[in-house]
C-alpha cells in the first residue's frame, strides 16, 4: 500500500526521516520546511519511493541496512561517502550510500524518485552480497537502463494491482535489482569459474527443472533454483544455455505461461480477464506477454479466453 507524508512543520519532517529511515543528526537551515515522501513497497525487499525537500538541510547517520537508488527530478544534492561528496544535478542517477556504512546529505530544494533495495534481493538474484565500488554509473547508457528500469517498474505499479500479485511484484523487484548491479561498478562475478562448468551437466538440469515445476506458483528466483540443483548461479546459468540454449528465468517465464494458458482455457470470460490472469503468474508487460504468448500457442490470450 502506498504512503504519502506531507508537513511543512521541521520537527514532524525530521521525526518522519528518522521514522522511514534512521537515526541521524539534522540541521534544518532557513524558514522553508517543506517536505513529501511517498513510498510504495514492491514486495518483500524492494520499496519505490519519491521524496520532495523544498528546503535545506544537513544530515548525518549511521548505516542505512539497505542499498538506496534513485534519480534527481529537481535541485542539488551531495551525499557524502567516506569523506568524498557526490554532487547531484537533475537528470542524475545515483547510489547514495553502502547499506552497512555512515552517510551524509547536504540538500537544497532537492526532489528524487528511486528504489530503496534490501541486500538479500542480491542473494536471490545473483547469489552474493555486492559490494559496490562507486556511486555513479558505469556508463551514459548504464543510466539510462536503470532510468527505463526504474520508469518502467513505477508506471507498471501505478497502472495495475502490481502490490496484490506476489508473483508480479517479484518480477519487478528482481528486474530493478538485475539491473542495479549492471548499473553500479561492484564485484559480482559474471564469468562461470572451472567448478562451475564442471557442474553444469544433465544431472543439474533434471534437478533444476523438477524444482521449477513444482514451485511455479511461488515467488522463486535464480538463487533459488540454484540451491535445489545444488549449484551456483553461474554454472545454474551454464548448465541452461549448455543443454537447452536457454536461461532458467526463461524456462520458469515457460512454465508459467503454460499455467496462464490453461487458466484462459478453464475460465469464465464474464468474470475472467486476460490482465489479471496474466499478473496472477508474474507478467508485467502486456505487449510482451501477448507476443510470447501469441509465439507459443499461435493464437491470442483473450481469444483463448472467448473461445475456450
Amino acid at each position: 500500500m502506498t504512503t504519502v507524508f506531507e508537513t511543512s512543520d521541521a520537527g514532524a519532517a525530521e521525526q518522519r526521516l528518522m521514522d522511514t529511515y534512521t537515526r541521524f543528526r539534522m540541521s534544518i537551515l532557513g524558514h522553508e520546511h517543506y517536505m513529501r515522501l511517498v513510498q510504495t513497497p514492491l514486495g518483500e525487499y524492494v520499496a519505490l519511493q519519491h521524496s520532495t525537500f523544498a528546503m535545506s538541510f544537513d544530515a548525518r547517520g549511521g548505516p542505512l541496512g539497505y542499498l538506496p537508488v534513485a534519480r534527481v527530478l529537481a535541485g542539488t544534492s551531495a551525499f557524502h561517502n567516506r569523506g568524498q561528496p557526490t554532487d547531484l544535478r537533475p537528470g542524475d542517477v545515483f547510489l547514495a550510500c553502502q547499506p552497512d556504512r555512515d552517510w551524509r546529505i547536504e540538500v537544497d530544494g532537492f526532489q528524487a524518485e528511486g528504489a530503496r533495495i534490501d541486500p538479500l534481493l542480491f542473494l536471490r538474484v545473483a547469489g552474493t552480497l555486492p559490494r559496490f565500488s562507486g556511486y555513479r554509473p558505469v556508463s551514459a547508457e548504464a543510466a539510462r537502463r536503470w532510468d527505463t528500469t526504474f520508469t518502467y517498474a513505477r508506471d507498471v505499479l501505478r497502472d495495475t494491482a502490481a502490490p496484490a500479485e506476489p508473483l508480479l511484484a517479484d518480477s519487478l523487484a528482481q528486474l530493478i535489482a538485475a539491473t542495479t548491479l549492471c548499473t553500479f561498478p561492484n564485484d559480482t562475478p559474471h564469468s562461470p569459474t572451472i567448478e562451475d562448468r564442471r557442474d553444469a551437466h544433465p544431472a543439474s538440469l533434471r534437478r533444476a527443472i523438477a524444482f521449477i515445476d513444482q514451485n511455479v506458483h511461488r515467488d522463486i528466483g535464480p538463487a533459488d533454483i540454484a540451491s535445489a540443483a545444488h549449484v551456483t548461479i553461474r554454472s545454474l546459468q551454464l548448465t541452461f544455455r549448455r543443454h537447452l540454449d536457454s536461461s532458467p528465468m526463461a524456462y520458469l517465464r515457460r512454465a508459467r505461461l503454460d499455467h496462464v494458458h490453461r487458466e484462459l482455457r478453464s475460465s469464465n470470460p464474464a468474470t475472467a480477464t486476460v490482465g489479471a490472469v496474466a499478473a496472477r503468474w508474474g507478467f508485467v508487460n502486456h505487449s510482451r506477454f501477448t507476443a510470447h504468448y501469441h509465439a507459443t500457442y499461435g493464437t491470442t490470450p483473450s481469444r483463448t479466453l472467448r473461445d475456450d
